[in-house]
């Protein structure tokens, strides 16, 4: 996956499709424009065309030392990035954060643990693909505005 820095802005991108999409149809082989966006966003090693647009508009590409915030098993937090890493294919990164203040995260009156420090593998959007028992992703997070 490459950073937003190195990616082409969305106009070009759509542009590219538009051109992809003329190539299939002069092959004999027209494909929907939506087809030729999502050919696009994997060329770029992102997996849909959401991804790829978001990442190419103004958003900032998480990196080491970024102020972040974000939920960690259902808990927000703020912190910092210390470490990430490429972590396997499709987009997947190993991302380590320092919590600006320890998080519990137990939902059980009797019994707390508290964590400041935390990995997870997270995903092109950001999210780690792993899911609580409710469906919400282990750990989400954005760069703090």
């Amino acid at each position: 996956m490459q950073t937003n820095s190195a990616l082409p802005p969305v106009p070009q991108l759509k542009a590219e499709a538009r051109l992809l999409r003329k190539h299939s149809e002069a092959q004999g082989q027209p494909i929907p424009h939506s087809t030729a966006l999502e050919r696009i966003a994997r060329c770029y090693g992102f997996r849909d065309w959401n991804t790829l647009s978001a990442r190419a508009s103004n958003a900032p590409e998480l990196r080491l030392g970024m102020r972040v915030e974000g939920r960690y098993l259902g808990q927000p937090f703020t912190g910092c990035v210390r470490g990430l890493a490429a972590c396997g294919g499709d987009g997947h990164r190993r991302i380590t954060l320092h919590f600006d203040a320890p998080v519990d995260v137990v939902q059980f009156d009797s019994f707390s643990s508290w964590r400041q420090r935390v990995s997870a593998v997270i995903n092109a959007d950001d999210r780690s693909p792993q899911r609580t028992s409710n469906g919400l992703p282990h750990l989400t997070v954005k760069p703090l505005a």
